[in-house]
């Protein structure tokens, strides 16, 4: 008898669950599914799942592959399940292509073919059903948006659109996901579009996806002028749909937890907030090479401008820019200095100079100081007048932090919430502005 053993949380049974479990079965005699508790995807990074586990195993169980299901509850468990149980074979989806090769000592492996096209649920008593998301682009960022994705119960990823064939297909196939030339059929077979393309196509592939009927999600900065923020998100509010600016700083707990204890009083009244966040980047790199839509602020900004605005808010008195400049014009240091009624606020970015890179929060009472990375905030401290008193935080960061953004993204849509409180639309549309007057001010051909 050969005996196999395959694993998931199995949330929102779906076609691609079936499939994997019928392919699983067809590898042996005897198949054995381990399903994972609520508490142990949580440790592993997996955020949102829905249905509860006695759900899950049951869904399993409806398939009538599985001749026996036990519980995964921590991390090693595969190896000793497989010791347990005396396991042949391994099996588990292509999306985890590599990740369990570790297990070829003690069994053989199957990675089994992932399905790529996911209507929606298979359970008509599902009040959910999957979101499957078109990634338009194919850069780095939408690099790390797709194994972040697959963290997130209730997603995924159908596929990726760019103009660029060889672009699309190359992209496809290195995450094992569909390649779309076409835009009508990339719309047609998406309930998301994820929009990771260059800054400037921002606005019209966000009108298209809206025309089109789809939820949105977009890379900083959403648009580049306030007037097109506001256009965007009124006609996102017109279809019922959700837009959604992805800055993943202000998704993340830790940033959540910093704001609360800014505003929580405890540093008495804000008057002064500096943000600084500088990387350096090739020379040849596009931020330093784009000369109309390059440079630090572009790049930068939308993370700097972001407790800023969250703190002081969107009517700042006064604006001024300073940058220090490329041979090609392109800013390499900006900083942004605000004025606000009751407070300054100072936001520096740069891609070819650096900087300490801090997040400094100052009050009538003491101050919080948050050190670089801080725009993947996982611990702070609160400093006060008396130098031995000091409060720390810390709070766990996961991965590239963007399945954060991707888990509020989905509560939004389920429960139709037009504008999270964690990044507002006024505070989007702000920063819009913002962008706008740098661009201006730089004179940039536009």
């Amino acid at each position: 008898m050969i005996r196999v053993i395959t694993y998931g949380t199995f949330d929102l049974f779906h076609e691609g669950h079936y499939r994997l479990l019928k392919r699983a079965k067809e590898l042996g005699d005897y198949l054995i599914v381990g399903i994972t508790t609520e508490s142990y995807d949580k440790t592993r990074g997996k955020l949102g799942v829905m249905d509860s586990l006695i759900t899950r195993i049951e869904n399993v169980k409806k398939s009538g592959f599985a001749d026996e299901i036990i519980i995964e509850e921590s991390k090693g468990q595969k190896f000793s399940d497989i010791k347990k149980y005396n396991i042949d074979i391994f099996a588990i989806g292509s999306d985890w292509l590599g990740e369990f090769d570790y297990l070829k000592d003690y069994c053989q492996v199957v990675y089994l073919e992932r399905t790529k096209d996911i209507s929606s649920t298979m359970l008509r008593e599902q009040k959910q059903h999957i979101q499957r998301i078109g990634i338009i682009g194919t850069g780095r960022i939408a690099n790390r948006f797709v194994p972040e994705a697959k963290l997130v119960s209730g997603i995924s990823t159908q596929g990726v659109y760019n103009p660029h064939k060889e672009s699309a297909l190359r992209f496809a196939k290195k995450w094992d996901i569909n390649a779309y030339t076409e835009k009508n059929r990339f719309y047609d077979e998406i309930d998301v579009a994820y929009i990771a393309s260059p800054h400037e196509t921002h606005y019209e592939y966000i009108k298209e996806a809206l025309l089109h009927g789809k939820h949105v999600i977009c890379e900083k900065p959403l648009v580049l002028h306030r007037k097109q923020a506001e256009e965007v998100y009124a006609e996102a509010k017109q279809r019922g749909l959700i837009l959604f600016e992805a800055i993943k700083t202000a998704y993340c707990p830790g940033f959540q937890k910093l704001l609360g204890i800014a505003c929580s009083g405890s540093i008495g009244s804000i008057r002064n907030v500096e943000a600084c966040f500088t990387k350096l980047e090739k020379t040849s790199s596009r931020e330093l090479v784009d000369q109309i839509y390059g440079g630090s602020f572009l790049e930068l900004g939308s993370y700097v401008m972001l407790p800023i605005m969250k703190i002081f808010g969107n009517e700042y008195e006064k604006l001024e820019f300073d940058t220090i400049q490329g041979d090609n014009g392109l800013d390499l240091f900006t900083r942004v200095s605000m004025r606000y009624p009751m407070g300054i606020a100072t936001a520096t970015c740069g891609l070819g100079v650096k900087s300490e890179g801090r997040l400094l929060i100052s009050g009538t009472q003491g101050y919080i100081v948050a050190e670089a990375p801080w725009w993947k905030t996982s611990y702070f401290e609160v400093h006060y007048e008396d130098a031995g008193k000091v409060d720390k935080y810390s709070e766990t960061f996961l991965g590239d932090g963007l399945r954060y953004e991707l888990s509020d993204f989905l509560t939004m849509i389920n429960d139709r919430e037009e504008s999270g409180f964690k990044l507002t639309r006024g505070e989007s549309i702000a920063i819009a502005g913002v962008m706008e007057r740098f661009l201006t001010e730089n004179r940039r051909n536009m």
